[in-house]
């Protein structure tokens, strides 16, 4: 075999149909895009476009309210916690703050602060202080023989 008889297996590639290129081709003149109107023109977008008809994105009733200035918490669970501290990631002697769960790797961001769920088991005492949590959660934390200490939010930064 030569380089210049290396071909690539039959039907593997198919040729791309070339429009408006002539009658011979099948796909000349109006280029499968019919007679006039708008839809015949090139740079047109019609999405949700009835014809006049009130669109159904206008029919339907608007609900709801989105919060202009809601808080947004990283949600951290207990079970998770008392992974990271098993795994000496946490240290469950010093007090365990915000920074410490991102410093982890437990959480990403602070956002607006950390808030702490009670899913999972926690058997470390520990002394968490953390922007919010579930009651369930300082119920778990303080049966296990631990503080969850709810720190007032941090100033906007």
């Amino acid at each position: 075999m030569k380089l210049h008889e290396l071909r690539d297996n039959p039907g593997a590639t198919k040729r791309k149909m070339r429009i408006g290129r002539g009658p011979g081709s099948g796909k000349g003149k109006m280029g499968g895009r019919g007679i006039k109107g708008q839809k015949s023109r090139s740079g047109v977008a019609i999405a949700g476009y009835e014809g006049g008809q009130m669109p159904l994105y206008q029919r339907l009733p608007k609900r709801g309210f989105n919060k202009p200035n809601r808080k947004s918490f990283a949600v951290v669970n207990l079970g998770l916690i008392q992974k990271f501290i098993d795994a000496k990631k946490l240290d469950a002697g010093a007090a365990i703050t915000e920074d410490a769960l991102v410093a982890s790797g437990l959480v990403r961001r602070k956002l607006d602060g950390v808030r702490v769920l009670a899913k999972g088991e926690i058997t470390a005492k520990v002394d968490l202080q953390v922007t919010g949590a579930s009651k369930s959660a300082v119920e778990a934390v303080e049966k296990a023989g631990g503080s969850l200490t709810i720190t007032a939010a941090q100033a906007a930064e």
